[in-house]
């Protein structure tokens, strides 16, 4: 990837011990040397980000993707390893990286007794800008994010959605190369989700490169040109979520009769492997994996109306990112994975 806005290489950082204190959720992990006391927040994590893309990155709890965001954003100091952000190392350079990133973290960082311009002025004035050009930015931002009309209204005022858009044009006053969205979404309505989704595809559709982290799959699958699946430090997978999709077993036809007494009689008729179809009688469910789409949908339902099989549904699908998870990490209890509403 010869135009990379990111790029991390056998990085490692590592909480408790002696050095440093125990990362979020690390509840005294035993580290890979048996020392008591550690967590390996990332264990030789190597990640490439194109330019002008958004770049999801999902795993369960602790796998390290918020520390990841916190040394690409020089929150944090990697023990090793190479970490660029916009061609700068985040060590020896971190006041240039700084100079052209933003970031979303996961709480809002806004003063809720200001209104929406004035949060937006005093970010501005934080990064150094003139008051007339902090004014000025301000306006530009509310107007983008669909939120002049409140601009001057105290923030405890605002819904979810409100307030979450608002944080994104805060992270935006100094007009970013790259930002860093850490869990945007997170306990946001289905409304309050799609409003920032939709900030989020503008941001990039101006040019601008975006890492996401997410639990909510439906986010990933919505936003992501490229997804890497990170577990226990490390990128265990990556592609874009149709090619992830497709390594955990590609299309699929769900048939669901009306009478779960026919499943029987249903497998034997259907132009399939019988070997290769599973059989749900509690949701009258018979499933297979098809490699021809529409070949294996007309046969399928040809050979139930020939047969008297009453069908209540027939349907192709993909794997959702939910079972590309389950899959990649092949521990479902461990994942604590958030489903989409």
């Amino acid at each position: 990837m010869a135009d990379a806005a990111i790029i991390v290489e056998d990085a490692h950082k590592t909480y408790g011990g002696k050095k440093g204190r125990k990362a979020e959720g690390a509840q005294g992990a035993e580290g890979g040397d048996g020392s008591k006391g550690v967590k390996k927040a990332l264990d030789g994590l190597d990640l490439r980000v194109a330019r002008g893309t958004v770049h999801g990155v999902l795993g369960p709890n602790g796998a390290g993707k918020t520390t990841l965001v916190r040394v690409l954003s020089t929150l944090l100091r990697p023990d090793s390893g190479r970490v660029e952000v916009a061609g700068y190392d985040v060590l020896s350079e971190a006041r240039a990286v700084r100079l052209r990133i933003g970031l979303l973290g996961q709480h809002a960082a806004l003063d809720e007794e200001l209104g929406g311009r004035q949060n937006l002025e005093m970010f501005g004035r934080l990064h150094h800008l003139g008051g007339r050009q902090a004014r000025v930015r301000a306006d530009e931002l509310l107007e983008r994010f669909d939120l002049a009309e409140t601009g001057r209204k105290p923030v405890r005022s605002y819904s979810g959605g409100m307030r979450r858009r608002l944080d994104l044009a805060a992270s935006l006053v100094t007009a970013p190369e790259i930002l860093f969205l850490d869990e945007p979404t997170t306990g946001l309505d289905p409304r309050g989700r799609v409003e920032v989704w939709s900030a989020v595809r503008s941001l990039v559709g101006g040019g601008t490169t975006v890492l996401l982290t997410t639990q909510y799959l439906e986010e990933a699958d919505q936003l992501a040109d490229r997804v890497s699946v990170v577990d226990r430090g490390r990128v265990i997978a990556d592609g874009t979520p149709d090619e992830l999709k497709s390594r955990t077993g590609g299309d699929r036809i769900d048939v669901v009769l009306r009478d779960a007494g026919q499943l029987g009689a249903a497998v034997a008729l259907l132009p399939l492997p019988a070997a290769d179809v599973r059989v749900d009688t509690d949701r009258r469910l018979l499933s297979a994996p098809v490699t021809d789409r529409m070949t294996a949908l007309s046969g399928v339902v040809r050979a139930l109306e020939e047969g008297g099989i009453d069908a209540e549904d027939v349907a192709l699908r993909r794997p959702t990112l939910d079972e590309v998870f389950l899959h990649l990490t092949g521990d479902g209890d461990r994942l604590n994975v958030k489903e989409a509403v």
